[in-house]
C-alpha cells in the first residue's frame, strides 16, 4: 500500500516482537517507516514487508521526524539515543516505549533535551500477540501538545491512548500493570494445573474458568497455551519478563510498597528460566507448576493424576 505524500517517515528501532508489530500496522496505515534492528534475520524480514532498512540509528534519525523505540536493554536504550544525538539532525520526536527504570528512562530524557529532541515515555500494556491485533493501550507522558499531536500516529498501533502527564508517569503506570500481568500470569497456571490434577479436561478448565467470575485478560490471552502445553511461539519471553520483573520489585521497594504475590511469582519465574523455558512464552510457568505436581501430559490433552 501506497504511503499517503503528506506523511513524513516514522523510525521504528527494535523490531523484535513489539517493534515489528508497531512497524506494520503504520505501514498498513499509509505511514513510510524506516527501521532498524541489530537482527539480520529481522531486517531482512521487515524490508520484504515494506519497511526501508538503515544500518543504524543515527541513519534512523536522519530520515524520520518521529522516532518509535522498542528494546531489550538499558544499553540498547543509551547506544540507541548516542545515536540519535550524533545524527545531528533538527528536533525529533522519541517515543520510548520499552519497560526500564525510571533512571534509565530520565537518562534517556535528559540525553535528547539536551540535543534539542523531545522524549515521550509511551511504554504499552499488551503482549505480542495483542500487538498483531492493534489491542494495545499506550501509556503515554511527556509534553502534551506532542502526545495530542500524535493521536493519529498511536492510533494506527493502538486501541487507547492515555496521557498520564509529566515525562515518567507512562513508566510509573507500566509497572502497575505489570505486576498485575505477573500475577495475573501464575494463577492461571495455578488454577489449570489445580483442574487437571484433579482429572478435568485442560481446555474445559479454561472455557468455564474464562466463562466465570474469576476469569482474567491474562488467562484469557495466555490460557490456550496452557491448554495446547506448547510456549514456543511467545508473545513474551521469559527471559525479557524477568527484566521487567526486577524493575516493578526495584521500584515498589523504593516506594517502600509491599508486594507479598508478585514475591511469591518470582520462584516460579526463577525455575522456568532454569528448566529451559527462557525463550519460550511465559504462560509456560504452567508446566514449572505441572512438573511440580507429578502431571504428565495424556492422550487428548488430558492429565494423569499422580497421587
Amino acid at each position: 500500500m501506497k504511503a499517503k505524500k503528506n506523511r513524513d517517515a516514522v523510525g521504528v528501532i527494535g523490531l523484535g516482537i513489539m517493534g515489528s508489530a508497531y512497524a506494520k500496522h503504520l505501514l498498513a496505515a499509509r505511514w513510510p517507516v524506516v527501521g532498524f534492528d541489530i537482527d539480520p534475520a529481522v531486517r531482512r524480514s521487515l524490508a520484504r514487508a515494506g519497511v526501508e532498512m538503515v544500518d543504524n540509528a543515527k541513519e534512523v534519525a536522519r530520515k524520520a521526524p518521529v522516532i518509535i523505540t522498542a528494546l531489550p536493554t538499558p544499553s540498547a536504550l543509551e547506544e540507541t539515543v548516542r545515536g540519535i544525538v550524533a545524527a545531528r539532525t533538527p528536533r525529533r520526536i522519541v517515543i520510548e516505549a520499552s519497560t526500564f527504570t525510571l533512571e534509565d528512562k530520565l537518562n534517556a530524557e535528559k540525553a535528547l533535551h539536551a540535543a534539542g529532541h523531545v522524549a515521550l515515555d509511551c511504554p504499552v500494556s499488551g503482549t505480542g500477540s495483542q500487538a498483531k491485533v492493534k489491542d494495545l493501550v499506550i501509556y503515554a507522558s511527556g509534553d502534551r501538545r506532542t502526545i495530542a499531536k500524535l493521536r493519529p500516529l498511536f492510533a494506527a498501533f493502538s486501541r487507547q491512548l492515555h496521557d498520564l502527564g509529566e515525562y515518567g508517569n507512562g513508566s510509573r503506570m507500566k509497572y502497575v500493570a505489570n505486576l498485575l500481568v505477573a500475577i495475573h500470569n501464575v494463577a492461571s497456571a495455578e488454577a489449570m494445573v489445580l483442574g487437571m490434577k484433579a482429572g478435568l479436561d485442560p481446555k474445559r478448565v479454561f472455557e468455564l474458568a474464562t466463562a466465570g467470575a474469576g476469569t482474567s485478560r491474562v488467562l484469557e490471552l495466555r490460557g490456550p497455551m496452557m491448554v495446547k502445553d506448547r510456549y514456543d511461539d511467545p508473545t513474551m519471553k521469559v527471559s525479557t519478563w524477568q527484566k521487567d520483573m526486577a524493575v516493578i520489585g526495584q521500584y515498589a521497594a523504593s516506594l517502600g510498597s509491599p508486594t507479598p504475590l508478585l514475591s511469591a511469582t518470582l520462584p516460579v519465574y526463577a525455575a522456568a528460566m532454569a528448566t529451559g523455558h527462557a525463550g519460550d512464552d511465559t504462560a509456560s510457568v504452567c508446566a514449572v507448576l505441572e512438573a511440580m505436581a507429578g502431571l504428565r501430559r495424556g492422550k487428548g490433552g488430558r492429565k494423569s493424576r499422580s497421587r
